[in-house]
């Protein structure tokens, strides 16, 4: 495992660079002077690959690790991953304690991460055009880092405020757009219509930009990367059309995988359905940490701690090829708890990372076509995933509300774990739902697990055990507790927010 490095971050970081393997190769931060790395298109993007290596692979804590902090905790404060409170690393996500609060430790880490990418990003735009190089490699710079940047000001908009299409004009997050130093001043907050018109506007001319680009691993930014952003990015504003084209050009060379791939553990950026994710090897392991919250069956996963909610299990045909991930539990401590056995370490206890995927989508497709009044159209897709899964196929009502409705729950099965959960429930001005595992008495519902020595033994089945909000509110729409918070030192050094 990388050593875990403590990162003193700041919004007004000029430059970032750290090293890293291979084809991602950079210049320390103390051994880079800024005109060199600036004096070339290629050295230039040394910044791009250095901060994307910051922003996937380190972090102060081992609960806090890269980019997947983020989507650990979105899946936590969602309602078909039942965390175990007694482990390490997001119990207090999971009970709505933790980015509410704008003191603690992983809402800084989270903010400090994406706008020091921003700012990264931001010093390769403004500067590229002047350094040496031709105009294809200066384009493929340029086109990368908008991507970056839009994709860090996606996140921003879809977790610090609520959805788009409640209110376009509610302020969220500050937009910076050039360089910051030591003494630039804080900027006040823009609207979500502000952020998604430069999300738009970057992730439209990284699509121009990178027309003649053909990267050479998915950990690259290339036009499929662009247009699932794209697609994600319309999803969120409510441009259904656009959202269609831009998914269907998203998927375009990656194939859904065949059933029996599925049951592989969700650790190959290899897998030819994934578009976009994030290779590990034994030396840059870093982020393979987060998979120890993930995975729930091999020996050597440290926590166990993002079980299934037993409903989940419920969601899925007996046929379904996912449906077979399921066990209970029958180990001492654990007795009664669902594993979903999705995610699975290689042999070597790594595990590369999936930041998007063909099957999310043909669900993007399949959702904005039902929103846009096209049933047929958005069952079709539907159907092509859910064939590819062994699932029965979709039939029932064509009204659109139960098209959608569906579609939504094929949205949890499909990607859970992967960081949609609480991003969705915003979205869709949803609502968290737990409940407790029991029958019409109030009873535990027992279930049948088989214990380290083969023998079957009847216990009580246990799912979610927080089913309020901190205060004991009931779980309801457009909560303040879904949303992430800036963090108060943030406040504190930018007086115009």
């Amino acid at each position: 495992m990388k050593k875990i490095i403590y990162l003193s971050l700041s919004l007004l970081l000029a430059l970032s660079i750290v090293s890293c393997e291979s084809d991602l190769e950079t210049a320390p931060t103390n051994q880079a002077n800024e005109a060199e790395v600036f004096k070339t298109a290629e050295s230039a993007e040394t910044v791009i690959n250095g901060a994307w290596a910051k922003l996937n692979d380190d972090g102060p804590t081992y609960a806090n690790i890269g980019y997947s902090t983020v989507l650990r905790t979105s899946d936590a404060m969602g309602s078909d991953v039942a965390v175990l409170t007694n482990k390490y690393g997001f119990p207090s996500a999971y009970a709505f304690t933790d980015l509410v609060n704008n003191t603690g430790s992983r809402s800084l880490f989270i903010w400090n991460a994406l706008y020091s990418t921003i700012n990264n990003m931001n010093n390769v735009i403004s500067r590229i055009d002047g350094v040496e190089g031709s105009q294809t490699k200066k384009d493929q710079v340029k086109g990368q880092a908008k991507a970056l940047r839009a994709f860090c000001y996606l996140n921003l908009a879809s977790f610090y405020q609520f959805s788009y299409l409640k209110d376009k004009n509610a302020l969220t997050v500050p937009v910076y757009t050039e360089p910051t130093t030591i003494n630039s001043v804080g900027k006040p907050k823009a609207s979500l219509e502000e952020i998604y018109t430069l999300i738009k506007s970057d992730l439209t001319d990284a699509d121009n930009l990178l027309q003649n680009y053909t990267r050479n691993n998915k950990d690259k930014i290339d036009r499929s990367v662009v247009n699932g952003l794209l697609a994600r990015t319309y999803l969120n504003t409510g441009e259904w059309s656009k959202a269609v084209a831009a998914a269907k050009e998203a998927r375009i060379g990656y194939p859904l995988m065949a059933p029996e791939k599925y049951k592989e553990g969700f650790n190959d950026i290899g897998n030819g359905e994934w578009i976009w994710g994030h290779g590990q090897t034994q030396e840059q392991s870093g982020e393979s940490y987060a998979f120890h919250y993930l995975d729930v069956s091999s020996s050597g996963s440290y926590y166990y701690s993002f079980m299934a909610d037993p409903y989940f299990k419920d969601l899925f045909d007996t046929n379904d090829i996912r449906y077979q991930l399921f066990q209970w539990d029958g180990l001492p401590g654990r007795e009664g708890l669902l594993r979903y056995a999705k995610f699975k370490f290689k042999a070597t206890l790594i595990a590369d990372i999936v930041l998007m995927r063909s099957a999310e989508m043909y669900l993007i497709e399949a959702e904005a076509e039902a929103r846009n009044g096209n049933v047929t159209n958005a069952i079709l897709a539907l159907n092509q995933l859910k064939a590819a899964r062994n699932a029965t196929v979709y039939s029932g009502s064509l009204a659109q509300d139960a098209v959608i409705k569906e579609i939504l729950i094929e949205r949890r099965k499909e990607l859970f774990g992967e960081g949609f959960s609480l991003s969705d429930i915003i979205r869709t001005q949803g609502i968290v739902v737990r409940k407790p595992y029991v029958n019409a008495n109030g009873q535990p519902i027992q279930v049948q697990v088989t214990t380290p020595n083969g023998t079957i033994k009847t216990v009580n089945g246990r799912g979610h055990t927080i089913f309020a909000f901190p205060d004991q509110s009931a779980f309801a729409p457009n909560s303040r507790y879904y949303l992430f918070t800036i963090p108060q030192k943030e406040i504190e050094n930018n007086p115009n927010l």
